[in-house]
């Protein structure tokens, strides 16, 4: 049986109108690649015989240019194995700059970009993704995962996979991983259901996304929380809406003042059962008021469920969605908050009329999500081992919750306001007489304590000043000195 012959090259387009030899470009070629990186030390290299029958010419300018290589050092051959870039190159060949196609300063013409790549702000992983740690919002515990059950879930689906969960190609991804959703969704959140109304996808952030390119024409108006979740404003204004901020207190977004200020809007996104920043719950009476403005209206409502599996006080609170007699609301849900963030796998439960639109965006975006895990997290939901893990963390994280108060009460005292401390893995706190929450959080990460400035959460110059405090990632026995340390930083 034929083999592929072992071993790498570079490309190499040789020009025979040239009037450089084949062997002197093939050496180039060569010298180019090892000094750029793309061949690294070690790696082997094609056999000469190949590498000709590749480059479609005859064997001796090859076996000339390998020959030159060899002798400078840049090729070593070892006996019986074949030749390889040499593993003792001089760190100074390594380390040569790339060669800028383009001189410095030099016009290359229109580079146009579009307008709305402008209307979200820049991405840097140094400010926008904290460190592990304490007080990192959305952080769960992970090690208090069931890795080696999830492990062996894994292993079982990549050595034997089903070849319709290979094949198939489903826009809402697999038919079984979303009848285990519906079945969870109808028992633990009260939504009403079926897998066919149920869409899979890459995290909560995605499902916003879709939905905003379904929903929403440039210019639309959307009520968003004031405070509010930073990203899912991002994500409408590259869609071009006009952002109406809705008041927040201790009943939920005010739903009052959002009729009084933008009746006509095409939408309110709303965090009913822990609303993110402040955690607060709607009432029943707004969320009633909420359904029937959107009936009324005309309008959609997007609620992002996204880790209401935890109360410390009281029962789970039923979703909106499960009120919705007129399939108004958009429900988001994700795994990434109660499992590992790196899951990356959410889901949009899309009333019946809609689901035609949402397919045919999902398909012209990305076709179809992966397959892999879907199929482990169907197994892990069936064998009861995600009802089991919710269970224990909601215990494990209450306890965090509660260590967490205390210190603060004992650190602040009255100096504080907390918020939130009812549910979900994070809670906020703000200071009455103010405080420059942003400039705290930079010290504070060079001391790897991992704070969330509230004032970001706010559109309006009326802002109230904190911190979002995560609780999920932070061990019970390490929470006491995590606020006292706190408390240096804000008192310095």
């Amino acid at each position: 049986m034929r083999t592929t012959p072992a071993g790498v090259s570079p490309i190499i387009p040789l020009d025979r109108a040239s009037g450089v030899p084949l062997h002197k470009q093939i050496y180039d070629g060569y010298c180019s690649a090892i000094l750029l990186g793309a061949l690294r030390p070690g790696q082997q290299i094609t056999s000469s015989r190949a590498f000709a029958a590749e480059l479609r010419v005859s064997r001796f300018p090859v076996l000339n240019a390998y020959a030159q290589l060899l002798a400078e050092g840049y090729f070593e051959s070892r006996t019986g194995a074949g030749t390889f870039v040499s593993a003792s190159l001089p760190e100074q060949l390594m380390s040569v700059p790339r060669t800028a196609t383009v001189p410095a300063g030099a016009p290359s013409g229109p580079r146009p970009v579009a307008r709305r790549a402008f209307l979200v702000p820049s991405f840097s992983p140094s400010t926008t993704l904290p460190g592990w740690g304490a007080f990192g919002v959305h952080q769960p515990a992970f090690d208090q995962f069931p890795f080696p059950i999830w492990s062996s879930l894994v292993a079982k689906h990549s050595h034997s996979p089903q070849a319709n969960a290979i094949h198939h190609v489903d826009p809402q991804g697999s038919l079984r991983f979303r009848q285990e959703i519906a079945a969870y969704l109808r028992t633990a959140r009260g939504v009403k259901c079926d897998p066919g109304q149920i869409m899979v996808v890459s995290g909560s952030q995605q499902a916003l996304d879709i939905t905003a390119r379904v929903l929403f024409d440039p210019g639309n108006r959307v009520w968003v929380e004031e405070p509010g979740y930073p990203l899912e404003r991002s994500v409408l204004t590259a869609a071009g809406c006009e952002l109406c901020p809705v008041p927040v207190d201790h009943e939920g977004m005010e739903v009052e003042a959002g009729m009084e200020r933008y009746r006509k809007a095409r939408a309110a996104f709303v965090t009913p059962s822990h609303q993110y920043p402040l955690g607060s719950t709607m009432s029943a009476s707004r969320r009633l008021q909420l359904l029937n403005w959107a009936q009324s209206s005309g309008a959609w409502i997007i609620e992002d469920d996204y880790d209401s599996e935890y109360r410390f006080e009281s029962q789970p609170v039923a979703s909106l969605q499960g009120l919705d007699a007129n399939s108004r609301v958009i429900y988001i849900g994700t795994f990434s908050k109660v499992l590992f963030a790196s899951l990356r796998i959410g889901y949009i439960v899309i009333p019946p009329d809609l689901v035609d639109r949402f397919v045919a965006l999902r398909f012209a975006m990305d076709i179809f999500p992966p397959y892999l895990y879907q199929e482990v997290l169907t197994d892990f939901m069936r064998m009861g081992h995600f009802g089991r893990h919710i269970r224990r963390m909601r215990r494990l994280y209450g306890e965090r919750r509660n260590k967490l108060v205390n210190c603060l009460k004992e650190e602040f005292g009255n100096s504080i306001e907390l918020h939130g401390a009812e549910a979900g893995m994070h809670l906020a706190i703000t200071f009455p007489n103010g405080i420059r929450d942003r400039e705290i959080v930079a010290r504070a990460a060079q001391e790897r304590l991992w704070l969330w400035a509230l004032s970001p959460s706010y559109m309006s110059e009326k802002v109230r000043e904190g911190f979002i405090l995560g609780f999920g990632s932070t061990p019970t026995e390490q929470i006491s000195r995590a606020v006292s340390r706190l408390r240096a930083l804000v008192m310095a």
